[in-house]
């Protein structure tokens, strides 16, 4: 079931459910991929998890996140740090009526402001979770990673480019792109190389994160906490 659908009535007493709440972001993807990349992407996780459990419940995703490093792009959108901190603990906070949240984060700039925000949460001994990805081998934005993904959710959305970018580490690049911004290492946006990018491997990526976050709710259901 899909939270935004349904009528409150048919969420009386549902506590015993896991509420999955995608954190997106609404910013530059290169010239291939659409600026909503990051909220398609953790809104289709979610997606798969809920229609694999019947004990999930889906939130709409939050299409905005902390994308300030995207800022010499047209098109991105941020709303900072410490206003996605606010949202995300306002949003948990909110949600004490259902068994507990697991966060899906797929955007990377979120990750400071969410590990803030999931400190207060749970030093309120808040029932909330951080999902975030892990691809062996990977690499960081608008490659073949999330390249691959969107030809398996969102394939009309991918345009037929598939550009090679910076693809120096990301722990290289990192003290680069905190000063200047990604524009300043990679005039095209992407971190990575789209070239091997494809749909199967998109298929079987989404898999591997469905599996993992099902594996996550399990063991939050046997009181065990992962973030």
């Amino acid at each position: 079931m899909r939270l935004g659908s349904a009528t409150f009535a048919e969420l009386l007493g549902r506590v015993d459910v896991h509420l999955l709440i995608p954190l997106g972001a609404t910013e530059q993807h290169g010239p291939h991929l659409p600026l909503e990349t990051d909220t398609l992407v953790a809104r289709g996780i979610g997606e798969a998890v809920a229609a694999a459990r019947c004990d999930v419940l889906l939130a709409p995703a939050v299409p905005y996140g902390s994308s300030g490093e995207h800022a010499g792009f047209p098109g991105t959108l941020s709303v900072g740090q410490a206003v996605l901190e606010a949202v995300v603990v306002e949003l948990v906070r909110s949600a004490a009526g259902f068994r507990d949240v697991t966060l899906l984060a797929w955007h990377g700039g979120n990750a400071e402001p969410l590990a803030r925000a999931l400190g207060t949460l749970h030093a309120e001994r808040r029932a909330v979770n951080l999902w975030q990805p892990h691809v062996e081998g990977g690499d960081a934005h608008a490659g073949w990673v999330e390249t691959s993904l969107m030809l398996a959710l969102a394939p009309d959305l991918v345009r037929a480019e598939r550009p090679v970018g910076v693809t120096e580490p990301l722990d290289v690049l990192l003290p680069r792109l905190r000063r200047h911004g990604v524009r300043a290492v990679s005039e095209n946006g992407v971190l990575g190389d789209a070239r091997a990018a494809s749909a199967s491997k998109g298929h079987r990526l989404l898999e591997g994160f469905v599996a993992d976050v099902s594996a996550l709710l399990d063991a939050t259901s046997n009181g065990a906490r992962r973030t």
